[in-house]
């Protein structure tokens, strides 16, 4: 394990506001040299955590997007079988037909591991994968290698990267996967700490302003039977849009009135419903 003292400290970003806790376990995750696992609801932080401290480290970020029906190998490598074939028929390419390693392209872990600096590495969504994705892929992570069977030839990390995987809870991970990673949920903000991330937002906004977007944004989020509720994005862009709107005035809000509905709720059937309710609040 690398000496604590090559590592930066992680300590937020200019755009993220972070709690005392979720900064030690980013700087103990990265001095442990072990994943850092996030769980939470949509909407939470737990994506941008990655390219907060990316920003804050002064380090490229690779994003994999985890998907169903992804297979480990396709995070890994490419083997192009398609383009040379296309090569050996047409012969106009410069690449060599004969040496498979010219057809060979890295995926977004296999990128990280090629690097020739150090990089932040998220895995988004994990919990899309199956099991077997999900404990074949740490077993490579625990390795920093892999091989590419096609060329006989074994990829090694060159600058071990920080790990940060998210889930949002919708299916259970496996044990071993949870043992050999470090874990933070991620809670929802409550109103003091999302009027926090409202100030570094809007340094400028109006107290009025933001005192009722907050108090109607959290009373939105109540309404029983919405699916998707509205989350910490969905408020800056509705900040943005009333902002945005020469006519709008904060006690509209406080009289029970919530013009752009669409921002917060992007569902029709959510909006529906919050529309309903809504208009309970006026009467």
């Amino acid at each position: 394990m690398n000496s604590g003292s090559q590592f930066l400290k992680f300590t937020g970003a200019s755009k993220y506001v972070l709690d005392p806790e979720l900064a030690r376990i980013v700087n103990i995750s990265m001095e442990l040299e072990m994943p850092l696992l996030l769980k939470g609801e949509p909407g939470t932080g737990k994506t941008m955590l990655a390219y907060a401290i990316a920003e804050t480290l002064h380090m490229s970020l690779i994003v994999l997007n985890v998907k169903s029906s992804m297979k480990l190998v396709d995070a890994l490598y490419q083997y192009d079988t398609l383009t040379r074939l296309n090569d050996s028929r047409f012969g106009d390419s410069k690449r060599d037909v004969s040496n498979i390693e010219d057809y060979i392209k890295m995926g977004k872990i296999g990128q990280a591991f090629v690097a020739d600096v150090r990089v932040v590495l998220l895995i988004d969504e994990i919990d899309k994968a199956d099991t077997d994705f999900q404990d074949d892929m740490l077993d490579v992570l625990d390795q920093m290698s892999f091989d590419i069977v096609e060329i006989d030839k074994t990829i090694k990390t060159k600058h071990r990267p920080v790990i940060v995987i998210t889930s949002n809870a919708k299916k259970d991970l496996s044990d071993p996967f949870l043992g050999r990673c470090t874990f933070h949920h991620i809670a929802f903000p409550n109103p003091d700490m999302m009027r926090e991330i409202i100030n570094v937002h809007f340094p400028q906004l109006e107290r009025e302003l933001s005192k009722a977007c907050i108090e109607t944004f959290f009373r939105l989020r109540e309404i029983p039977g919405v699916e998707k509720k509205p989350a910490t994005r969905e408020l800056i862009n509705w900040i943005r849009a009333l902002r945005c709107d020469p006519d709008f005035h904060p006690g509209r809000l406080n009289k029970g009135e919530v013009p752009y509905l669409g921002v917060l709720f992007k569902k029709s059937s959510d909006y529906m419903v919050a529309a309903q309710q809504v208009a309970r609040f006026r009467n």
